[in-house]
């Protein structure tokens, strides 16, 4: 009965994507060009529609020293003109015919997304190509996309939940590449020159760092040819990956940055575990019952519901390429501060020292399984899902697989789980606000 209820919750939220419901819908298909390059693809006819996901591992992580920032930089412009197309002649090309094309990039990756018409199927994948290989970097865009981000990082200077986030990352990876906020500073950003834009796009694009993901109204001969036609032209290899894994550390820090403002926001944490641990889905479960499941976590209710001191308090597993993390975030008025973070830390303990209940455990697996297809709602959602397997190397079967993969944790497997990652001692906080105790 728990596998038809999935598949029947995979079923509505295929049909809330624009997908038809019938299995050859949602094949997962293999395509490898005539070139040798290759792409997940769903193929759905129903609408004329194509969207693309692509991912380069390494990313803001590989920034050079003084340079943070020039990652997500350099995807911003990728975009501001290509080839013979200045960046106004880029962008209304791309608006004449409804094309969405954009870059960002993050810690571990840099992303392409594209979103076109089947009509103008061949333009946009030629778009696509010019702005990977043929970036312009023409002086107006780089200096316009600068002033962007540096307005960006002024405003982010005001935010006390981005202020808390860069200071804990800052704290646990000290000394690593995780330390650096993916958008850089006001100071990195200034100093980048055009040769650094022109050398990431050098060391970050190749083919052999390149994962695609395909949703739509194409089949694998066309596909194919476009894949040839529009990576073809990157370089095979590129330098390889120079980021180390590492275990954050600062393990039960507490640092408070002094503002006066109303609240006291904090970013709280500790090691967790990464994608490919044989106990991730059991943390997974885990996660939602602390402070994952929104108004269903341990969390919330014992921090807003029952006392109403914050009206968000939440925790997330984060497993980055490496090192893992559980990180969470909570807000609170500044006299209910040292509560707060009391009943978060005695929370972690209840949970490793108690375990949960067969009703918490049901509940979860009954919510983590439901709401998962409701995810895939659009043709763009599955594109990425389908990079992200082949990031995670989870197999094309995995959408089917998930829902027993959820359904076999265990409150012995919680138990376990729990004592190896939840310790109150170790969690490290870093508040924003008046300081307290």
């Amino acid at each position: 009965m728990s596998r038809l209820l999935a598949v029947f919750a995979l079923m509505i939220g295929l049909a809330l994507t624009g997908l038809s419901a019938p299995a050859a819908a949602v094949t997962v298909e293999k395509v490898v060009s005539p070139g040798g390059i290759e792409a997940w693809l769903v193929r759905d006819h129903s609408n004329p529609i194509l969207a693309l996901e692509l991912s380069f591992r390494g990313g803001a992580s590989l920034d050079p020293e003084g340079k943070s920032g020039l990652a997500v930089m350099t995807a911003a412009l990728l975009d501001e003109g290509a080839g013979p197309y200045e960046s106004q002649a880029f962008q209304r090309m791309l608006e004449d015919r409804v094309i969405g094309l954009s870059f960002d990039a993050g810690r571990d990756g840099f992303r392409g997304h594209l979103k076109t018409l089947t009509e103008h199927r061949d333009t946009a994948f030629e778009l696509f190509r010019l702005a990977l290989t043929q970036p312009r970097f023409d002086k107006p865009a780089v200096e316009r996309i600068r002033g962007q981000i540096v307005a960006g990082l002024m405003r982010e200077s005001e935010s006390p939940e981005i202020a808390a986030s860069k200071a804990w990352f800052l704290a646990v990876f000290a000394g690593h590449p995780y330390a650096r906020s993916p958008r850089g500073e006001i100071a990195s950003i200034k100093a980048i020159k055009l040769a650094d834009l022109k050398g990431e796009v050098r060391r970050l694009l190749a083919r052999d760092r390149m994962t695609i993901g395909v949703v739509g109204d194409i089949d694998p001969p066309e596909l194919g040819r476009l894949l040839d036609a529009t990576f073809g032209g990157l370089p095979a290899s590129a330098p390889p990956l120079t980021v180390p894994d590492i275990r954050p550390g600062a393990a039960g820090m507490v640092k408070t940055i002094e503002r006066d403002i109303p609240q006291t926001v904090a970013t709280f944490g500790l090691a967790g575990i990464k994608r490919d641990d044989p106990d991730w889905y059991a943390a997974t479960v885990l996660n939602h019952i602390l402070g994952g499941g929104g108004f269903a976590s341990r969390l919330t209710e014992e921090v807003r519901e029952k006392r109403g001191l914050a009206y968000s308090v939440w925790t997330g597993l984060v497993p980055l390429d490496h090192a893992g993390l559980i990180l969470g975030g909570v807000a609170t008025q500044t006299s209910r501060f040292d509560e707060s973070v009391a009943l978060i830390r005695e929370e972690f303990r209840k949970l490793r020292d108690e375990g949960v209940s067969e009703a918490e455990l049901a509940d979860a697996k009954t919510y983590l399984n439901g709401s998962f297809p409701l995810q895939l709602d659009s043709t763009v959602a599955i594109a990425q899902v389908l990079v992200q397997l082949q990031n995670d190397r989870l197999g094309a079967d995995f959408l089917d697989r998930r829902p027993a993969l959820i359904a076999a944790v265990s409150r012995d497997d919680l138990r376990r789980v729990a004592a190896r990652l939840l310790d109150p001692a170790a969690l490290t906080l870093v508040s924003v606000g008046r300081a307290q105790k």
